[in-house]
């Protein structure tokens, strides 16, 4: 029979080299399913790897998916780091962008351009509110914080469907589940004319700056790692794991609700039930893709963006359903499992010992 045996010493190449093998593997992989699925291979991979950055508007377009996924995987690194697992940054994302969307709508013939700062920090204490409520209960009555972030984004996309079924919907909008659609005042500025990338690119990079420069050149964020990798340690030497805990969740939230905030007033220019695609969920695969370090998650946020894009090209282009996306995201994921699994443990075969064998040994 198989078993996993540890390997005395793993790969530290390999575990550099693991993500792009993850990759490889899940493009042969993307390779045999369009065989399968009776679509030119060629032409498959092209949609998912060369239109997305093949000009300037597709490279935008590229960046705005970015966006998000390196805010929402940032703050979801810092959590994964403390042992803190927060699976809920989707419904951190939407209480960000009913958050920010209230401050939008309050805009008037003569608001000024200072009310972008207001929505965005808005759309932070939107998303930081939602994961306190996971703090609360995981600090007070020791519960699951996995079950109960999860458990929060459905209840944040219903608190999104109320208000744009009903307080907040357009009377002019033709009965669709809509809020009016956002002044100009209030749009995120855009870095080039024509393109719809915005300022939130260069937030999200200096997040990435700000948040490297925390785990790994800070007291504080040495505190949330020693904390996640050896608890008992880090109970022994004094550090708080209360304020680990609410620290990384507070942080987490506000990053996933900025993203919120962004998009909101961004792209989307209104709040729709449509606001959540699911950005919450991928920035999980795109934070363990780049190894929970915020440089590796500029790079698989990319990645995870040139899935999205060529999830949508495949639909329209090729006749695929949207869910091909999904599909490669899943893959990319497990792949990575199954490499990290070897780069800890060999493959044995092992002889199974017979019955009378079996009890011999254990007797000896």
């Amino acid at each position: 029979m198989l078993k996993l045996e540890a390997r005395p010493q793993p790969s530290r190449v390999m575990s550099y080299a693991s993500p792009l093998l993850a990759l490889a593997i899940t493009v042969v992989i993307g390779v045999l399913l369009f065989v399968a699925l009776g679509k030119d291979p060629v032409r498959g991979l092209q949609v998912f790897f060369y239109e997305p950055i093949k000009n300037g508007y597709a490279l935008s377009e590229l960046a705005v998916k970015a966006t998000p996924l390196v805010l929402i995987a940032l703050g979801l690194a810092l959590c994964f780091r403390s042992n803190v697992w927060n699976i809920g940054a989707e419904g951190q994302f939407i209480l960000g962008a009913v958050f920010a969307g209230g401050v939008a709508m309050q805009a008037g013939p003569d608001t000024g351009r200072g009310i972008v700062v207001a929505i965005l920090l808005a759309g932070v204490l939107g998303g930081m509110l939602w994961a306190a409520i996971v703090a609360l209960l995981r600090d007070r009555f020791n519960a699951n914080e996995i079950l109960v972030s999860l458990m929060l984004v459905y209840v944040a996309d219903m608190v999104l469907s109320y208000l744009v079924y009903g307080p907040w919907k357009d009377p002019q909008g033709y009965n669709f589940p809509q809020t009016i659609t956002f002044a100009e005042v209030t749009k995120i500025p855009r870095l080039v004319s024509g393109y719809r990338v915005h300022i939130g690119l260069v937030i999200a990079l200096a997040m990435v700056v700000v948040f490297w420069a925390f785990l790994f050149r800070t007291y504080a964020g040495f505190q949330l790692q020693v904390g996640g990798l050896a608890p008992a340690a880090a109970r022994y030497a004094g550090f708080s794991s209360r304020r680990s805990l609410w620290t990384a969740l507070l942080a987490s939230g506000g990053m996933a609700g900025l993203a919120g905030g962004l998009e909101a007033a961004g792209p989307l220019g209104q709040l729709t039930p449509y606001v959540p695609v699911g950005y919450g969920f991928a920035a999980i695969i795109v934070a363990f893709v780049g190894r929970l370090h915020p440089v590796g998650i500029v790079f698989s946020a990319v990645l995870m963006s040139m899935f999205y894009i060529g999830g949508e090209l495949a639909q329209s282009r090729l006749g695929l359903p949207k869910s091909l996306t999904g599909v490669f995201q899943g893959l990319l994921l497990f792949t990575l499992l199954a490499c990290d699994t070897l780069i800890h443990y060999r493959v044995r075969w092992q002889r199974r010992l017979a019955p009378a064998a079996a009890l011999t040994s254990k007797k000896a």
